[in-house]
């Protein structure tokens, strides 16, 4: 049994990540990571260790000793986040990655899995049915931290013949985690407002379509990744969907089961960021090569939303 450590592990992607990891390999044969004081969810069932990836030192020594086979780092400043304090976002995102790649290397790690995301893209790149093999020339820290990630990995892969794996993560969805910063929170913002206010004000304006993902889908394409036989890749880093809509798409469809609801919108500096994004991607390598596909569309996902949200809230609808 493959031994996991995971950072950033308190994160949007990384607590729903953890408990699906344990339950598949085992709680003791996932180690959960952070330099934060971390949610009682993530001591239930296996060890939380405090690590921050920038001393070199303390990540060697915690790899060794806990006998780690696969490192999942999703530690990582978000886009919105990232534009506050670039400088921040790039010791947390490049410094932080260049890190774990060479620790991997260094030790002799059997794989190392580092998302990378839609911010990759740029205003250069076709913005319908994104290619997963375009120009990626992005124009927020964010989006630069990613590229260096996907192009660094796959030289280590040349070059040293490391087994990296990058997932070009959309918006992420989810009925746990709160939002974190990022460009794509308002779909996850306007359900706690439709259940609570019967009304949302978006950050994103109409029209603004964005590739998105239900947590559920995230967590079950980084398994299937993890788990792909190295010699079916032909890439490295995979364009990864499940849907696109606008966030009046999204309202809509809130609106079957809370007919009260409304939106409206006043953009703000996330807006220029989504514009630079693409609408939609094209995921056909993931499929293609690992047999990717999703199970939640757009109707799937807002029913179970609800209905999950409006049980952990206490409120009905």
């Amino acid at each position: 049994m493959k031994r996991i450590l995971v950072t950033g592990s308190y994160g949007q992607i990384g607590t729903e990540l953890i408990g699906a990891l344990r339950q598949k390999y085992g709680g003791e044969n996932v180690i959960a990571t952070g330099r934060k004081k971390p949610p009682a969810v993530l001591k239930e069932d296996g060890p939380y260790l405090q690590l921050d990836v920038m001393d070199t030192n303390q990540l060697h020594a915690m790899l060794v000793d806990q006998d780690i086979d696969i490192i999942i780092h999703n530690a990582s400043l978000l886009s919105g986040t990232g534009e506050k304090n670039p400088q921040l976002a790039f010791h947390t995102n490049i410094v932080g990655a260049y890190n774990v790649l060479e620790a991997t290397r260094i030790l002799g790690l059997d794989q190392v899995m580092i998302p990378s995301s839609i911010a990759a893209f740029g205003p250069s790149t076709p913005k319908d049915n994104t290619p997963n093999d375009v120009i990626m020339r992005p124009t927020t820290a964010y989006g630069v931290s990613k590229v260096f990630i996907e192009l660094w990995g796959e030289y280590y892969v040349k070059r040293y013949g490391l087994d990296f794996r990058s997932l070009r993560y959309p918006g992420i969805i989810s009925s746990e985690a709160l939002p974190g910063g990022g460009t794509t929170d308002y779909a996850v913002e306007i359900f706690y407002e439709a259940l609570k206010n019967k009304r949302y004000t978006s950050f994103l304006d109409k029209g603004t379509y964005l590739p998105m993902m239900y947590m559920p889908d995230c967590i079950k394409c980084t398994i299937d990744l993890i788990e792909a036989p190295a010699e079916n890749l032909v890439h490295r880093s995979f364009n990864i969907t499940a849907m696109s809509f606008a966030p009046e798409e999204i309202a809509a469809e809130i609106k079957k089961h809370i007919p009260e609801f409304e939106i409206s919108y006043e953009p703000d500096f996330r807006q220029q960021i989504a514009e630079s994004w693409p609408k939609s991607i094209d995921d056909s390598a993931a499929r293609d090569e690992w047999g990717w596909k999703p199970d939640y569309d757009l109707p799937a996902m807002v029913k179970d939303m609800l209905e999950r949200l409006s049980k952990k809230l206490g409120v009905s609808y």
